[in-house]
Formats: C-alpha cells, sequence, structure tokens
C-alpha cells in the first residue's frame, strides 16, 4: 500500500509541469502617419500544458511592452535670482522609451519585491543604471522624475487588474500608444506565475515605424544630418522673412 503511494505522489509531481504560452499581438505592425492620434494593442494568448491541452491549476498572468532601450540625459532646473536654470545633470545608460505592464491583479500580490525586480515587473523596478559613479540618493531622485515625466506624457503605463484570464486558457490586455510612441522594435513578454514564481515566459514583437512624408523626412535626417540642419535653418530664416513683408503690407 505505502508504495503504491510513493508512486502516486511521484507521479503527481511529475505530472504537474509548467505550462506553455502561446502569445499573439493584434498588430504586429504599427505605422505612424500624419494626423495619428494613437492606438490600441490587444495582447492575447493561451496557456496550455506541454500536451497542448488546457492548464490544470490557477495563474496569474503579467503582460510587459517594452520599446527600444535609450540613453538619457537628465537635468534638474533651479530657479537662481528669479530665473530657471540647468543644476544637477545626469546620463541613464539604458532607459525604455516606452513601458506599459498589465497583470491580472496588483504585482504586490503576485510576487516578491525580488521576482519584480529581476523580470522588471512595474515602474518601480526598472533598472534605470546610470552612467558613471553617483549618489544613490540623487540617483533615486533622477530616476523618480524619469519615470514621472514619462508617465504624464503617457509614455509609461502601469494597468493593475488590466489583464483578464478566462477558464485559465485565455487571456489578454489592451495597452495603448500614444501619439507620440516612439519608433522601433518593441518587445511584448507575457508570464505565468504561481506561488510567486515565474513558471513560464514568452515574447512577441511589434515594429512601430513611420511612413509616408513622416518616414521621408525622418530618414533624410538620420542620414544627412548636416544637410538636414541647414535646411532646418533655411526654412527658419525664410519663414520669419515673409512674415515679415506680409506684416508690412498690411
Amino acid at each position: 500500500m505505502k508504495v503504491w503511494l510513493a508512486l502516486l505522489a511521484l507521479f503527481a509531481l511529475t505530472g504537474a509541469r509548467d505550462p506553455i504560452l502561446v502569445p499573439e499581438v493584434s498588430q504586429h505592425e504599427v505605422d505612424l502617419q500624419q494626423g495619428f492620434t494613437g492606438t490600441e494593442l490587444l495582447l492575447f494568448g493561451a496557456m496550455l500544458t506541454p500536451e497542448g491541452s488546457r492548464a490544470a491549476q490557477d495563474y496569474d498572468i503579467v503582460v510587459v511592452l517594452k520599446g527600444p532601450t535609450q540613453s538619457v540625459v537628465l537635468r534638474e532646473k533651479q530657479k537662481v535670482a528669479g530665473m530657471w536654470i540647468n543644476a544637477a545633470s545626469t546620463e541613464l545608460r539604458s532607459a525604455p522609451s516606452y513601458y506599459a505592464i498589465a497583470s491580472s491583479r496588483p504585482i504586490a500580490d503576485i510576487v516578491d519585491d525580488k521576482t519584480a525586480a529581476i523580470y522588471e515587473l512595474g515602474l518601480k523596478w526598472l533598472q534605470l543604471s546610470p552612467i558613471g559613479a553617483i549618489d544613490p540618493d540623487e540617483q533615486a531622485r533622477f530616476s523618480t522624475g524619469l519615470v514621472d515625466l514619462n508617465r504624464r506624457t503617457g509614455l509609461y503605463r502601469e494597468q493593475e487588474g488590466g489583464v483578464t484570464v478566462k477558464e485559465q486558457v485565455l487571456y489578454q490586455a489592451r495597452i495603448e500608444l500614444p501619439s507620440r510612441v516612439p519608433t522601433g522594435i518593441y518587445t511584448a513578454e507575457t508570464f505565468a506565475i504561481s506561488k510567486g514564481r515565474v513558471v513560464a515566459s514568452a515574447s512577441s514583437q511589434v515594429e512601430v515605424r513611420k511612413q509616408g512624408a513622416e518616414r521621408a523626412i525622418a530618414e533624410f535626417a538620420e542620414n544627412y544630418g548636416f544637410a538636414y540642419g541647414l535646411l532646418a535653418v533655411f526654412v527658419s530664416v525664410a519663414m520669419g522673412w515673409l512674415a515679415g513683408r506680409l506684416f508690412a503690407l498690411i
């Protein structure tokens, strides 16, 4: 009898294998054209067993959409003699140009702080490393300032309860891209979490790109920076001269 019980226990332990995530995105390409006012992406998918059947236990789902990383120079403003001037500054090595996270429950109820930091699950846990030595308190102040600025412009987002899960198989989350969303390759990561442990993850990509006249101007500016600068100065001077002539005729 004891032998049978041991065999059943062993089968239960080996049979409870981690699920497989099958993610998908409603749009793999987002075109930024004139008049673009933003769009909404639907991130969805399924949780299955390795055999392809329905997952047998409850999982929390966290979805993260992250834009290309970039270095960012941050400067603080100080008011001196009634004027705002640049004061302290720092440069962050790899800040995401866009970051959005949606979860089936609050992150604090799903994982501990260590796991959240490892997988960067939340704005609080973004790894915004500075270039060079910096005081930890000053680094925290600059990082908080960057996060707050990007939250107000819609480039950083958090949606607790933004993921819906049906019958422990299908999940979906809606994430908005603002009108000023940066171009580049975006990574959509999905995490299945059980008892505070990430048991499965999968990712897909979204390309945000400019089209039409905006794309031609952007490519010209990137490939011929000096000529683009001269052209911009010429257009500004010409517009100023034209405006002056028009006002002189009134």
